[in-house]
């Protein structure tokens, strides 16, 4: 199940966007090719796989043949410097900085040098690319910056913003591109995907799916970081409040150290903040919502937390512990 959702600039197909797909290669071979492409959709249905397909065949990589219309060949040098990061017309702008650890923003510095890497002729391709994944982990200077790239368009470039919440973008870097909408696919498409990329049983793709919102991308992550494990932790956690086994608690709460740790805690708090949902639903639904008020509560502080401890740098074991305390609380 390891890297079962790899990168983005590893996936050679993509399933449920080949309307997406034809528009921009209708866009490129009738050679009126939008400067800048605003990919918009939920994450992890395969915008930034796309902006990775567009960005190999707008390098020189050729049509494969086998895939969908954006597809390339893997074996060609410009989809090899891609896969390898080392293309000297491809720059791609990200959260996650060079040592793998994800930042709180894009920094302001790295949107600057947009405007340098536009402003120099194509190296060995016919284009300069660039990938910003994704635009909404832009802080103002960092957006403003991308602006200033927009608003100066280079003959030979082309800028691809993945963005999972449009709305929060400046109005006027909206207006100066072309916009691709992505929608996640079916539930069977979807499930297809993770059991086809991570081996898993037809039972725990469909759970991984319901819990990723139907978006394959992120059900893959999910199954990298063993989500499945972590909403059983939850369940269990939830079902014997009264009397928890202080084990497990104890290993979750060690296992939050480090980048991995940062995404595991993020996703426990999801869990249980989506079971006690649910668990509210349901007795107000039976009526039984006596309790209805102090759960709302422990809810509030489930999405409160990890947020909290992300912004203040605050230790996430002590979080965790503050949580169960009032998970107990609430059920006593």
């Amino acid at each position: 199940m390891s890297d079962a959702a790899g990168h983005p600039r590893d996936t050679r197909r993509l399933l449920g966007h080949a309307a997406q797909e034809a528009a921009f290669v209708a866009a490129m071979t009738s050679g009126r090719l939008h400067h800048a492409w605003l990919l918009t959709g939920p994450e992890g249905v395969g915008k930034a796989t796309f902006a990775y397909m567009a960005a190999r065949r707008l390098l020189g990589a050729p049509d494969d043949g086998e895939g969908g219309p954006l597809s390339a060949s893997p074996a060609h040098p410009a989809s090899r410097l891609v896969a390898a990061r080392t293309h000297p017309d491809l720059m791609v702008l990200e959260r996650v900085g060079e040592d793998g650890k994800p930042r709180k923003v894009i920094p302001v510095d790295e949107a600057r040098q947009l405007s340098e890497f536009f402003s120099k002729s194509p190296a060995q391709a016919p284009y300069r690319v660039a990938i910003v994944d994704a635009a909404d982990d832009l802080n103002v200077n960092a957006a403003n910056a991308i602006l200033k790239t927009l608003e100066e368009p280079p003959p030979r470039g082309v800028l691809l913003l993945v963005s999972h919440a449009p709305g929060r973008l400046l109005p006027t870097i909206r207006s100066r591109c072309r916009t691709l909408a992505f929608r996640a696919p079916d539930v069977e498409t979807a499930e297809a995907i993770v059991r086809d990329r991570t081996g898993l049983v037809a039972h725990d793709a469909a759970r991984l799916v319901r819990m990723a919102g139907g978006a394959p991308g992120l059900a893959l992550r999910m199954a990298d970081l063993n989500v499945l494990a972590i909403d059983d932790s939850a369940h269990e956690l939830l079902n014997h409040l009264q009397n928890p086994d202080p084990a497990p608690l104890l290993a979750l709460a060690d296992s939050f150290r480090g980048a991995a740790g940062a995404e595991r805690f993020q996703m426990l708090f999801e869990r249980l903040s989506d079971r006690v949902r649910t668990m509210a639903v349901e007795q107000a639904l039976a009526g039984e919502g006596s309790d209805l008020d102090r759960w709302a509560e422990v809810w509030t502080l489930l999405e409160r937390l990890p947020r909290e401890a992300e912004a203040l740098n605050l230790d996430r074991a002590d979080s965790f512990w503050t949580a169960v305390r009032a998970l107990k609380a609430a059920a006593a």
